[in-house]
């Protein structure tokens, strides 16, 4: 998974990232509107936390250029507005969220994964494919009923394999979600996670769960997923 943080007050965003990064999310800073919507025209987000007092653009009009080109990731706004007629206007501007300052970072951490469970249709934190369930909130991957033990990184793999599971995700967009823009030197080193985590998963069973299209990418078999109520 992957953040862009808009945000001008500089500690802040560094100590969002941190927290963000600690729980296995590739994230990227931003100090200023324009900047932010660059970033978010070329990036790949699978979430977006606006502040909404920004030199250069401001967060509303962030907010309004990313909905008029139709780009629906979800988005979190900061603000130190919290009256009601302030978070409708956000609201009808397309906001999906909103946290007002200052705030607990464990709540922040709760609203950004909620966020991007919606976004990737995921409502609830737990996703079963055949006898595998990932839980995404601990983090936890079991195969009839039995915990397997996969690293952050195979974790983090699965779970986005998971969100994407209906189509071939290629190596570079795997890079890009697992890491900030510094995937490039990573890259050599996908191949191996992949093969670790189709070990485990694949263990004293002759079930195939991830799929290997040369030259494209990888797909998590997409056969009899079902969310839990």
């Amino acid at each position: 998974m992957r953040v862009l943080i808009i945000e001008d007050e500089k500690r802040l965003a560094e100590n969002i990232a941190a927290a963000l990064r600690e729980n296995g999310i590739a994230t990227d800073i931003s100090n200023d509107g324009e900047t932010g919507k660059h970033l978010a025209g070329f990036g790949h987000y699978d979430l977006i936390l606006l502040d909404l007092m920004l030199p250069g653009a401001d967060g509303a009009s962030v907010l309004k250029w990313l909905r008029g080109r139709r780009d629906h990731t979800p988005v979190l706004v900061v603000t130190a507005k919290d009256d009601s007629q302030s978070v409708i206007a956000l609201l009808n501007l397309g906001a999906d969220d909103y946290l007002s300052k200052p705030f607990d970072l464990g709540e922040l951490l709760a609203r950004v994964k909620a966020l991007i469970r919606r976004g990737k249709g995921v409502a609830t934190p737990t996703v079963t494919l055949r006898d595998l369930e990932v839980d995404t909130m601990t983090k936890s991957v079991s195969r009839n009923g039995t915990v397997l033990d996969v690293s952050p990184t195979e974790y983090r793999i699965l779970e986005y394999l998971l969100h994407k599971s209906n189509a071939v995700v290629s190596k570079r967009e795997l890079l890009e979600h697992l890491y900030d823009f510094n995937w490039e030197r990573h890259s050599n080193v996908i191949e191996a996670h992949i093969s670790n985590l189709r070990k485990k998963l694949e263990a004293n069973t002759n079930t195939s769960y991830i799929q290997t299209y040369r030259g494209r990418g990888y797909r998590l078999f997409p056969e009899e997923i079902a969310m839990e109520p």
